[in-house]
């Protein structure tokens, strides 16, 4: 199976299974990365935001950006 075509598929999967695949790729991810305490501890940080519903829409991060970068 080509990557478009995997691509093409992605929408039509049950959520279960885009998490499913969202984590393997993860897995992969970290698994070519350095393993530093203070990456992991951050990836872990994120992960405990995300699942306590601390997140913030993609129009807030774009805002937030401008005014970094404009000041």
């Amino acid at each position: 199976m080509s990557t478009i075509e995997i691509l093409e598929e992605l929408p039509r999967l049950a959520r279960e299974e885009r998490e499913k695949i969202w984590k393997r790729l993860e897995e992969i991810e970290l698994g070519e990365m350095e393993e530093k305490p203070e990456i992991l501890a951050a990836i872990d940080e994120g992960r405990r935001a995300i699942a306590e519903g601390k997140t913030v829409s993609f129009e807030e991060v774009r805002r937030r950006i401008r005014q970094w970068t404009t000041q």
